[in-house]
């Protein structure tokens, strides 16, 4: 039960994560930009569907449709920094570049895994992360370093998403179990990395960072914010109403 539950909370972070994205098709400011955040979030719904396919396997009941369409937003445990509405084109970036930051040292670290299927799962998609953080990267810099009114809004935009910053390093039971078999990670020993990472691109950006307040959390107890309904209400609205249809 402890490994589904982990492994439902990998994939249900890039899952929604990849949903926000994909409601950028179309919507982007550039074709070159339409395509590189859809193909983001192809990435993100690859990596989702590995995990759901493999927490189906656990679970031996749900298949992975289920899981991602079948489940109330109680019975999602993703990262509430991935929930949070797209907003402006700035939102965006620093909510990619922030998760990203974490999602390359996190995948870096289950690499590593004793686990074999989230151990390939994680080798597989760093390329892939690798290059999200790249690109999130380059436009924290073109933006923050770009004219006075895109360094004031990029800078508010990670004002007001830094407080979803703190669930990244949680531990609770099950990550502390997972972590001494080997199979899971430690989050807290990623922080530092974490915090050069962005350090240095705020600085390259002439970007400001917040400081440490209040930060959110429950989402390891499946409770988020209002956002995540919505997007859910979207996104399984055709499994909803027609349960079990087929193409």
């Amino acid at each position: 039960m402890s490994l589904l539950n982990y492994t439902l909370r990998i994939a249900d972070s890039s899952l929604i994560s990849g949903q926000r994205l994909a409601e950028w098709c179309t919507n982007a400011h550039t074709l070159e930009e339409d395509i590189a955040l859809s193909n983001i979030a192809l990435d993100l719904f690859g990596q989702a569907n590995i995990l759901l396919e493999y927490a189906s396997e656990l679970d031996g009941n749900k298949t992975a449709d289920d899981f991602a369409f079948k489940r109330n937003e109680r019975e999602f445990f993703n990262l509430k920094m991935t929930e949070q509405p797209n907003g402006h084109f700035g939102d965006t970036i620093v909510k990619l570049f922030l998760f990203s930051s974490f999602n390359f040292l996190f995948y870096n670290k289950l690499s590593q895994s004793k686990n074999k299927n989230l151990s390939a799962f994680a080798f597989k998609s760093l390329k892939e992360v690798k290059y999200h953080l790249k690109h999130s990267k380059s436009w924290m810099v073109r933006l923050g370093d770009g004219t006075k009114e895109s360094n004031k809004k990029v800078q508010e935009s990670l004002n007001s998403l830094w407080e979803f910053t703190g669930e990244f390093f949680e531990m609770d039971e099950i990550d502390n179990e997972l972590n001494k078999k080997g199979i899971g990670v430690n989050n807290k020993s990623i922080k530092e990395d974490w915090n050069n990472i962005i350090n240095t691109t705020l600085l390259d950006s002439k970007l400001k960072r917040p400081e440490d307040g209040y930060m959110q959390t429950g989402s390891k107890s499946g409770l988020h914010t209002e956002h995540l309904g919505r997007l859910l209400s979207e996104m399984q609205y055709l499994q909803r109403a027609y349960p079990d249809a087929k193409w």
